[in-house]
């Protein structure tokens, strides 16, 4: 259980989905671990949030553990999605933890967001990788069969195809170097926030299956997921695996209480 987790789903304003799915990680695999590592190394957090003066405990974060994955990737999505839908349905915000970042593409297929705002190393929006359609190459390209735009924050890698299609009107790439100054403009839009924790810099967050230098430092996605969380409709942290000492879950499990504390104060 997720700490400060309330035990009574009937009290839940928020829903902990667990997504350890480790299907199509193309370098380091570990990502069935994230969900476990994110749930240990949150432990040490304190209950109490200065900046926006809550407790996580007092916010109905409600763990319903792990949705294991099956050998059928496109059939785990259609699980998945009915759980985090059924969560919406119920007033619950979902918040789903991966995982690779193939999980997300179920929660935003369940929700229905008007835009899809990701922190990603990488712009994921191949329509297929290696063979697969749904490699975790390719969730960019599948959040735009469902949201009208995507926003990719400190993305600094891809195809050449990848890159001819963020040129497109639909899509907006900041750069890493200027993630810091980008302000959401979304009205009322519905948005729903991915974090792949590979956005960061490896030297903060190593623990993943595709590390990119040159990524953004801890503040600058915190700043990030507070700008965000008051539009979002859920949220989800990725692609943490085992191959560190724990830097990429404890800064994940941080992102998450980051993403409910803003969440709670709007």
């Amino acid at each position: 259980m997720f700490p400060g987790a309330v035990a009574d789903r009937g009290a839940a304003d928020y829903a902990l989905v667990g997504a350890p799915l480790d299907v199509s990680t193309s370098f380091r695999p570990g990502a069935r671990f994230g969900p476990r590592r994110v749930r240990d190394f949150a432990e040490q957090f304190d209950d109490y949030d200065h900046r926006s003066d809550q407790h996580f405990t007092e916010l109905g974060v409600y763990d319903h553990g792990d949705v294991g994955p099956t050998a059928d990737t496109a059939e785990y999505l259609t699980f998945l999605q009915s759980a985090v839908a059924e969560f919406d349905r119920d007033g619950a915000v979902p918040l789903l933890v991966g995982g690779e970042h193939t999980v997300s593409v179920a929660a935003v297929r369940a929700l229905d967001p008007d835009v899809f705002v990701c922190l990603d190393a990488h712009l994921d929006l191949r329509e297929s990788y290696a063979g697969d359609e749904y490699s975790h190459a390719t969730v960019t390209h599948h959040a735009l069969s469902v949201a009208d735009r995507a926003v990719v924050l400190g993305a600094r890698t891809g195809s050449e195809a990848e890159w001819n299609r963020a040129d497109a009107d639909d899509v907006t790439v900041v750069p890493p170097e200027d993630v810091a100054d980008w302000t959401p403009a979304f009205g009322d839009a519905s948005v729903y926030l991915s974090v792949d924790i590979d956005a960061a810099d490896p030297g903060f967050a190593p623990g993943t299956g595709t590390p990119e230098p040159f990524g953004l430092a801890p503040r600058e996605m915190r700043d990030a997921v507070q700008s965000v969380a008051p539009h979002a409709v859920g949220f989800d942290v990725v692609e943490v695996n085992d191959r560190d000492d724990g830097q990429a879950a404890t800064l994940a499990a941080k992102l998450l209480r980051t993403f409910v504390f803003a969440h709670a104060e709007a």
